[in-house]
C-alpha cells in the first residue's frame, strides 16, 4: 500500500547470489503490464495496481495473488480516476491510493501539479467536488502521503526548480491541502550516481517514506527516467522533515543489480504474507525506454555493523507483472 502508517518491519535477511545476474531478465511481450511510476494498494484481500499510463486518467488492475492480474477493472471503463472527474487535463502521473476511515483517497500529478481526489472504492471513481490542485509554488509532482505515529500527515513531493528536488509539507487533517508554511527541502541530486549524465538539471524524484523504529527512511529515484542509470537509493533522518543523510551504499536498485535499464520510481507495500515488496518500473528493454514495464522485488531491513537498519533487496525475487490473458 502506498499510504503507510509508521510501522516496524521484518528483519529477515536475503542471500544475494551475484551469479544470478549473468543474463538479462526476460519478459513476455504480450501480457506484460506497462505502467510507469506504479503503486500497489492491498484492500479486502485484493491487490490494486495503479500507475502512469496516459492522458485520460489512471487505469487500475487487480489481483488476488500478485501473479495473475485482470484487465483494467476501474469503475469508469477501466479507470479508477478519469479525466474530467478531478483536477487535470493531461500528464496524469504517479498516483498513490490510501484509506482513511471508510474513504479512499488518490494523490496524483496532473498538469505538473498535485491533487488529491476521493472515492468509496479502490476501483474508484475518484472525484473532486472542486477541481483544484494543492497549494504551492511552481511545478509540483510525485506525491507521497505518510502518516506518522503521532497522527500528523505529511506530503512528500517534488518541485521542479533547477532540477527535480524533493520537499515535504504537513497536510491538513482532511487531506484538502498542505499547510504551505511547513514546506521544507529534503534532498536533491548531488551524489555522482544521481547524475551520471552530469546535466545541469539533476533529478531526484518518486519519494516513498517508511519509519523503522525511530528512524525515517526516504526512498527516491535519481537520474532522468530515460537514462539507463535511473536507479533507487535512500536517505535517513531522525525526523519526518529531515535533515536527511544519504545511505553510502546507494543505489540499492539499479541496472548493475538487475541487468536491466531504467529501474526506479516505485513504492513499497506489504503483501498478504507480511513480506515487504517494492513495485517499480523498468525500461521496455535495454534498447528502448517506453512503454515502461512494471515489476516487483522483495525487500527487508537488516541490521548493519552500527546496529542500525539498512534496506536490502532480493534480486532473485525480481519479476515483471503479467496480465492474465483469457
Amino acid at each position: 500500500m502506498k499510504y503507510l502508517f509508521a510501522f516496524f518491519l521484518s528483519t529477515s535477511v536475503f542471500f544475494i547470489d551475484q551469479q544470478a545476474f549473468a543474463n538479462p531478465y526476460k519478459k513476455a511481450l504480450n501480457d506484460t503490464i506497462y505502467l510507469a511510476d506504479p503503486t500497489i494498494f492491498l484492500d479486502g484481500g485484493v491487490y490494486y495496481l495503479y500507475g502512469t499510463s496516459g492522458d485520460k486518467g489512471f487505469l487500475v488492475y487487480s489481483s488476488s495473488d500478485l501473479k495473475n492480474w485482470t484487465k483494467p477493472t476501474g469503475k469508469n471503463k477501466g479507470f479508477a480516476l478519469k479525466k474530467g472527474d478531478a483536477f487535470g487535463n493531461k500528464g496524469f502521473w504517479a498516483p498513490q491510493v490510501f484509506k482513511r476511515g471508510k474513504t479512499y483517497f488518490m494523490a496524483y500529478t496532473a498538469d505538473e501539479q498535485i491533487a488529491i481526489a476521493h472515492g468509496n472504492s479502490p476501483a474508484g471513481p475518484f472525484v473532486q467536488e472542486e477541481l483544484k490542485a494543492i497549494s504551492g509554488t511552481g511545478k509540483q509532482i510525485d506525491p507521497f502521503v505518510f502518516t506518522d505515529t503521532d497522527g500528523k500527515n505529511y506530503l512528500y513531493h517534488v518541485k521542479l526548480d533547477q532540477g527535480n528536488k524533493i520537499f515535504v509539507a504537513q497536510l491538513k487533517d482532511d487531506f484538502s491541502d498542505v499547510i504551505p508554511e511547513t514546506t521544507k527541502f529534503c534532498l536533491s541530486g548531488t551524489a555522482p550516481w544521481e547524475n551520471t549524465a552530469k546535466t545541469d538539471w539533476p533529478v531526484t524524484e518518486g519519494p516513498t517514506v517508511i519509519k523503522k523504529e525511530n528512524l525515517y527512511y526516504l526512498f527516491y529515484s535519481a537520474n532522468d527516467f530515460r537514462n539507463p542509470d535511473y536507479a533507487v537509493g535512500y536517505a535517513t533522518s531522525n525526523s519526518a522533515t529531515g535533515p536527511w543523510t544519504k545511505y553510502q551504499g546507494n543505489p540499492i536498485i539499479s541496472k548493475k543489480v538487475l541487468q536491466i535499464n531504467g529501474t526506479g520510481h516505485g513504492d513499497f507495500f506489504i503483501d498478504k504474507n507480511g513480506v515487504l515488496q517494492y513495485v517499480f518500473h523498468t525500461h521496455h528493454s535495454n534498447r528502448k525506454v517506453s512503454p515502461r514495464a512494471t515489476a516487483i522485488i522483495k525487500a527487508a531491513f537488516i541490521n548493519d555493523k552500527n546496529e542500525r537498519f539498512r534496506m536490502q533487496i532480493d534480486p532473485e525475487s525480481f519479476r515483471f507483472l503479467m496480465q492474465r490473458i483469457n
